[in-house]
Formats: structure tokens, C-alpha cells, sequence
């Protein structure tokens, strides 16, 4: 029986605790309607949906972003290890960079970097 009532006052206690914090929110909520006019597009009203489809363009500069996001992932840890790795880790990190280069080399060539 013991047992029982601990659960019991244990489930009264969170749902308190649940019905307390929704309260708190409700009392508390700056703005209860939702803006009407967001920050993007400098305050001009939204007319296209979030998940509309963006021109086929845009993935190559996602992909060389990447790319360049992922180069620094890499070049940070490396330049703590390079006094220890010698000669061998700065041919294996110009190796990685040459492959980059090559990458935006063709993404250039492809057109995908031009903005009109």
C-alpha cells in the first residue's frame, strides 16, 4: 500500500509541477499572436512558403561551402600536430587542400560561383 501512495503522490507532484510551468507560460508569454511580419527580407511580408525549392545553383555553393566548413574542421586539429607529424603531415594536409582546389576549380568552371 506504501508503495501505491508514493507513486501516487509522485504523479500528483509532476502533473503540479506540468500544469504549474503551462500556467507560467500562459502568464508570463510576451506575445500570445504570432508576428505577422518577420525579419527576413528586411521586414517585407513573407510570399513564399519555408520550404519552397531553391534553383539547383545553390547546392554547388552549399557543397563548396561544405567543403571549405569541413577544411577548417580539419586544418584546426592539424595545426596543433604538425610540429610532432614533420614533413609527412604538411604533404598529407597540402594533398587534402590540392583536392579542394581542384573541386572549386571545376565548381568555377561549371558556372556554379555566378550570382546573376
Amino acid at each position: 500500500m506504501a508503495e501505491l501512495l508514493t507513486a501516487a503522490t509522485i504523479i500528483a507532484l509532476a502533473t503540479a509541477l506540468i500544469g504549474g510551468l503551462y500556467l507560467a507560460h500562459g502568464v508570463f508569454s510576451v506575445d500570445r499572436h504570432p508576428v505577422v511580419v518577420e525579419p527576413f527580407l528586411s521586414g517585407h511580408a513573407v510570399t513564399e512558403h519555408a520550404v519552397s525549392r531553391y534553383h539547383a545553383r545553390w547546392y554547388a555553393v552549399t557543397l563548396v561551402f561544405l567543403a571549405f566548413d569541413m577544411e577548417m574542421a580539419f586544418m584546426y586539429p592539424w595545426a596543433l600536430v604538425v610540429a610532432d607529424t614533420g614533413s609527412k603531415g604538411v604533404v598529407e594536409m597540402f594533398g587534402f587542400l590540392g583536392v579542394l582546389a581542384v573541386g572549386v576549380v571545376y565548381a568555377w568552371r561549371e558556372g556554379a560561383l555566378r550570382w546573376a
